[in-house]
């Protein structure tokens, strides 16, 4: 329990519906859309759609998004992928060709199709209670009106704001600069497009004139995107993946994200005696970076599209984390594992919803980098995401760019079972530290006994490119400590991510939502 001395936070207690997610406004309206008879699916959607407008430059419906659903009176849980998929056009030996070595990270070959419309209207179909119509009502209406600008909010979009070009620098700036906190934004274009979603489905979106502006705008920039790519986007159902952990298990959505990597995580974790160290020290620091090293890479060698991911056996197999945890040293810091070729970044939203009848919601959308790729359609304003930089050029890789792919993604939603029951989906905002604060999280909670609110604002740390990234919430000794290990430390500029949870406790909610954002959880 936090001590009500200090400044903090504490977790939100309700019985009929919980939402947790990034913004006010938008847990508003998911609670809103519960208490008028929708359920956990019809609000997740409702909410996911205002965070479009209230945090642009995160996420979007030029963005994909990943679901993880625990139907009402089921303990079974479904995952559906609404990831889009490349151009037919794109091809690896081109752009090697060309002298690249990577993707560019915003440039007009990063940009994939975009999957989140096509998700948002087969789970209102598959499992809503509301149209879509009611459904999309209030982020046409947020919308028309605008949103203020938080302060995380404008803090991200003063930092992204270089990348917007062209169109996107109309749409998305004050007169080509970032709002100040508190300034209304406005997004008329998109408005029009949901109206147009509301009425005729996602033919309104994938087909006509909506997606003729995409399209047009995405060849004038020099890409090979065409109305058949479009057209063909489709979202998919699939089987979670899953892994035990000291009496939980932790349930994530299967490859293209990189869910499998965080319970390779928890695997090498189980190795060491996490109890018998300091939440916040150094030791629980040092041995958490030199597993997520070893789990990183072996992420990078294996995950990709599921058409082409090998190996997701191995990367769960007891047997793999076993030989890992042997080449950790608690007393020497690992060099770091093999760099990446694809690009990772930290810019997404995330909502859970959990509602009367026990339905619980997953969902996790993003545009990946701040503002995607930078580009914006001309006539609607939909900006388009950057996810194709998340391919390799790395040529036989599995996750090798290739014409109607889906690239290796970093979001990823998930849920926490116990005793065979779901008792707490969650999710972990921040790119690649996803899967490390998703481990993180959950031995906040087994290993040290942290409540869902107390788990979340703890300090944290995390192995990247850069060096250990090491929140200042832990202490100078500890960052001394170290880096006598040999340990990089460095104190990053941002806090790692953002944090979402809600516990599902018999007749009680429990909703928790990270401080590092502007969000909160709602309930009633």
């Amino acid at each position: 329990m936090r001590d009500l001395h200090l400044p903090g936070r504490s977790a939100v207690y309700a019985r009929n519906g919980i939402c947790a997610t990034s913004h006010p406004i938008a847990a508003q309206v998911a609670v809103e859309m519960l208490k008028s008879g929708g359920n956990a699916v019809d609000a997740a959607i409702a909410a996911a759609l205002v965070l479009g407008i209230a945090e642009p430059q995160m996420t979007g419906i030029g963005g994909d998004c990943f679901a993880l659903i625990k139907p009402p009176g089921s303990e079974d849980i479904i995952a559906l992928n609404g990831s889009g998929r490349s151009p037919k056009g794109l091809n690896a030996s081109d752009l090697r060709a060309k002298g690249m070595t990577a993707i560019p990270i915003q440039g007009i070959e990063a940009v994939t199709l975009p999957g989140a419309i096509d998700a948002f209207c087969r789970l209102n179909a598959d499992y809503g209670l509301k149209s879509l119509a009611e459904t999309l009502a209030p982020a046409i209406r947020y919308a028309d009106e605008g949103i203020p600008v938080a302060l995380r909010v404008a803090t991200d979009w003063a930092t992204d704001l270089p990348c917007l070009k062209g169109a996107a620098r109309d749409f998305y700036s004050f007169g080509g600069k970032a709002p100040a906190v508190g300034q209304v934004f406005r997004a008329p274009g998109q408005a029009e497009v949901l109206r147009r979603i509301a009425r005729e489905g996602r033919a309104a979106f994938y087909e006509g004139e909506v997606a003729e502006d995409m399209i047009a705008s995405l060849r004038a920039l020099g890409g090979c995107h065409g109305l058949d790519d479009l057209a063909s986007t489709a979202c998919a159902y699939s089987a979670p993946v899953s892994g035990p952990y000291h009496g939980i298990d932790l349930v994530e959505h299967p490859p293209n994200g990189q869910g499998a990597t965080a319970i390779l995580l928890l695997n090498i974790l189980k190795h060491f005696d996490l109890k018998a160290m300091e939440p916040f020290g150094s030791r629980r620091a040092h041995i958490e970076a030199e597993a997520t090293k070893l789990a990183y890479d072996a992420r990078n060698r294996f995950i990709a599209d599921p058409d082409h991911t090998t190996r997701l056996k191995h990367l769960l197999a007891p047997e793999t984390a076993s030989r890992l945890a042997t080449l950790i040293d608690p007393k020497r810091a690992m060099p770091a594992a093999a760099p990446l070729t694809e690009a990772v970044h930290r810019d997404t939203v995330y909502i859970t919803v959990v509602d009367r009848d026990r339905m619980a919601v997953s969902l996790i959308y993003s545009v990946f980098w701040g503002f995607g790729s930078g580009f914006a359609s001309t006539k609607f304003g939909i900006n388009f995401q950057n996810r194709g930089a998340g391919f390799t050029l790395a040529e036989g890789h599995p996750n090798e760019a290739a014409g109607g792919k889906r690239p290796m993604h970093t979001i990823i939603p998930g849920m926490i079972r116990s005793g065979g029951r779901v008792t707490m989906p969650f999710g972990v905002m921040g790119g690649a530290y996803q899967p490390c604060g998703h481990a993180r999280f959950v031995t906040n909670l087994v290993d040290f006994g942290l409540d869902p609110q107390d788990a979340i604002d703890a300090p944290r740390s995390f192995s990247g490119p850069g060096g250990l990234e090491v929140e200042r919430g832990y202490s100078d000794a500890v960052r001394t400590d170290l880096a006598a290990l040999g340990h990089k430390v460095v104190i990053p500029e941002t806090p790692l991510g953002g944090a979402q949870a809600i516990r599902i406790d018999g007749d009680v909610l429990v909703g928790a939502s990270d401080p590092r954002k502007d969000g909160c959880a709602l309930g009633y």
